[in-house]
């Protein structure tokens, strides 16, 4: 009598666990990590410390900021931007997080990493789940990062303090969790522009400023037309996580970075089954 022999395919569990760990160690053992976390953290700390506005008649210069707590979130939901500091706050670090993703993904295809990959591993979308899981956990790490210098740089300068803590943790919370959906987009970006280096770059850092979602809402606003279907585009809803927050605002985040997340997966994962992923 011959026994038959089967095998079984791994659960969707354990090829994740797999991938991830492969992915966490080289995320950990790669300096880009670490000076991306570094950048994240001296950037806020300058801007708190040093910029300063000019008044309008051209007299004396004032501080960029009135709160401490500004370099982290703006006091209210902003669909346009009306000055230089309600730009700068912690919805920066996904202009530094999408550039970290393309180049961490984009040394999976110059390495050969992809296809020695593909060859033994076929699920692509287990690919486009661990590779978000990953950089979105960068993310998370270099808004605490940029929490830490801000928040340094800030009392440095002498900035008032004073802030709700609730709606802080909030601010705080959202764009963390806002991470999980801007690192699906990157992700995704990188897989259409798997072949150019330099336009995947470009591509993150494009949509990481929010330029075309800017301008959209500029239009949107000036025609007098509803601006909370934004929510869903200009910095991924995370304008509501603000200084004046509550934890409806913490549930715009979560709901839209998970739709984020499972239709920037799909795409990924369609577009590597259609197409040749080398």
């Amino acid at each position: 009598m011959t026994k038959e022999l089967s095998f079984e395919s791994p659960s969707l569990a354990k090829r994740i666990k797999g991938m991830l760990g492969v992915d966490f160690y080289r995320l950990f053992h790669t300096p880009m990590f670490y000076i991306f976390l570094l950048i994240s953290a001296i950037i806020p700390a300058m801007i708190s410390a040093i910029t300063m506005t000019q008044s309008p008649n051209g007299g004396d210069v004032s501080p960029l900021y009135s709160n401490l707590w500004q370099i982290v979130a703006s006091f209210k939901s902003l669909y346009v931007i009306e000055t230089i500091g309600d730009y700068a706050n912690m919805n920066m670090v996904f202009i530094f997080g999408g550039i970290m993703v393309s180049i961490f993904i984009g040394h999976d295809y110059k390495s050969g990493y992809v296809k020695q990959l593909f060859t033994t591993h076929a699920k692509k979308e287990d690919y486009m789940i661990s590779k978000t899981l990953v950089c979105a956990f960068a993310m998370a790490c270099m808004c605490i990062t940029y929490l830490i210098g801000g928040v340094i740089g800030g009392l440095l300068a002498g900035y008032d303090a004073t802030v709700n803590v609730g709606s802080l943790i909030i601010a705080v919370l959202g764009k963390i969790v806002m991470s999980f959906g801007w690192a699906s987009l990157y992700t995704f970006l990188n897989i259409i522009f798997r072949r150019y280096f330099g336009i995947s770059i470009a591509s993150s850092f494009f949509f990481g400023t929010g330029i075309l979602i800017i301008g959209i809402a500029s239009i949107v606003n000036s025609l007098s037309l509803p601006t909370v279907f934004l929510n869903i585009f200009l910095y991924g809803a995370s304008v509501n996580a603000n200084l004046s927050s509550n934890i409806g605002a913490l549930i715009i985040c979560i709901a839209v970075s998970l739709a984020w997340t499972v239709i920037y997966n799909y795409l990924g994962t369609r577009l590597l089954t259609k197409s040749d992923v080398y």
